[in-house]
């Protein structure tokens, strides 16, 4: 069967790498490492179609040393015992485990020692965060490299690199086409190739234009796994630029998760930036919100971007407080802390002392609701930031009446 295009272009050596110059060109440590004839067990991590096989194929070929591939979900306790004795024949082996966050504990037991011998020098390669998806005594022993997004220019380089090979006979393609397959290819080179071939292949004459290119794919490509990092990226994305005032990037983060249709963590997300960022700097952003959201799942996508687009602009744009959330979590560490006391007799259920506040002008009364180990606390700490500054004068204007009627006496 014939490989597909991207395999047949994968880089032979680090020289042919495109990007990573972080870690790859003069005197950068992968480079330096290959010169030195010396490798160490590492994981390389980051999103699809952007080197990891690649690098990890070209350090070998590089070095001129055997090796082993497998797959954390395909490969079985039997395929790693198979790689340890003959690692044992060669006296040592590179093993590449491609998807390694998914590696079982029962093939992790058979790998640790044979990784902290030196025996298997393993290099792992995830799209996850190692530092929250790897078991941590498979981390430990190995030095962990970050591969960055790609950039545009290198995709474009990339797609003239492949049309000027052997393996596309014949092409014609213009300027634009190949700006066309970048753009949507986003930073995954693998998902370039794949769409430069599949183009080359769906014409009688091998020439191809934007037209071509769009029947095949109109949609740009990025990485939102709606289970992986990437997603939660992207809503860490929208809540920091909600927070941030920042109306443009709160739209585009918002494109991106409707654009992977997930409605469900959009809603999600929202309802905890009304409250957590917003809060009382303006009380109506839940309940409108909430009719946002509503109004989103009468008509569904792709009309559900209205709506949404509207709240997320009002919600961006809105004065801003933690000020509630705060103050309540001060009161929950105090909990959490057994820093509670007994309910003051005088509130308790039946109590003749109670004074009901209804009864009073503006319906107040002072009277102390706190326990009296902790009757001095003051958990909300108001700003005097849009709706806010109401509550402020309010409970400004209670304390000073509680400090006159001697409250704390």
């Amino acid at each position: 069967m014939d490989k597909p295009l991207a395999q047949k272009l994968a880089p032979s050596s680090l020289k042919e790498i495109i990007g990573q110059t972080h870690l790859i060109g003069r005197d950068k440590i992968l480079t330096n490492l290959v010169k030195n004839k010396k490798i160490f067990s590492m994981i390389l991590y980051g999103k699809p179609g952007i080197g990891k096989t690649s690098i990890s194929q070209a350090i070998v070929n590089d070095l001129g040393i055997k090796y082993r591939f497998l797959n954390a979900t395909v490969n079985t306790k039997k395929d790693i015992d198979i790689v340890i004795e003959e690692a044992k024949m060669y006296d040592g082996m590179v093993l590449i485990i491609d998807e390694i966050h998914r590696l079982h504990k029962d093939k992790q037991d058979i790998l640790l020692p044979v990784v902290e011998n030196g025996l298997i020098t393993l290099i792992g390669m995830t799209t996850a965060n190692p530092y929250h998806s790897i078991n941590p005594a498979i981390r430990s022993r190995c030095q962990l490299f970050e591969l960055k997004e790609l950039e545009y220019s290198d995709i474009v380089k990339a797609l003239k690199k492949a049309i000027k090979s052997e393996y596309l006979e014949g092409i014609q393609i213009e300027k634009e086409s190949i700006e066309l397959i970048a753009k949507l290819s986003g930073t995954d080179l693998r998902f370039a190739y794949n769409l430069l071939e599949i183009a080359y292949y769906s014409t009688s004459d091998q020439v191809i234009n934007c037209d071509v290119i769009r029947s095949i794919n109109s949609k740009p490509v990025f990485f939102s796994d709606k289970n992986g990092d990437g997603h939660y990226e992207v809503l860490s994305g929208l809540q920091k630029s909600i927070r941030g005032s920042d109306v443009d990037a709160s739209l585009h983060y918002l494109a991106r998760l409707v654009a992977s249709e997930d409605l469900e963590s959009i809603y999600r997300r929202l309802s905890v930036i009304a409250y957590e960022d917003i809060g009382l700097a303006n009380p109506a952003i839940g309940p409108r919100l909430d009719a946002a959201i509503n109004a989103s799942e009468r008509v569904g996508l792709p009309e559900a971007r209205i709506p949404l687009g509207a709240i997320v602009c009002e919600m961006a744009l809105s004065p801003k407080s933690n000020t509630a959330h705060i103050a309540f979590d001060k009161a929950l560490n105090d909990i959490e802390n057994g820093n509670c006391g007994s309910v003051p007799e005088h509130i308790r259920p039946d109590s003749k002392e109670y004074k009901y506040p209804h009864d009073f002008k503006s319906a107040y009364v002072v009277q102390q609701y706190l326990p009296n180990k902790l009757k001095d606390r003051k958990y909300y700490q108001p700003k005097d930031i849009g709706y806010e500054n109401n509550f402020k004068q309010v409970y400004e204007n209670l304390n000073k009446l509680r400090d006159d009627n001697n409250y704390f006496e």
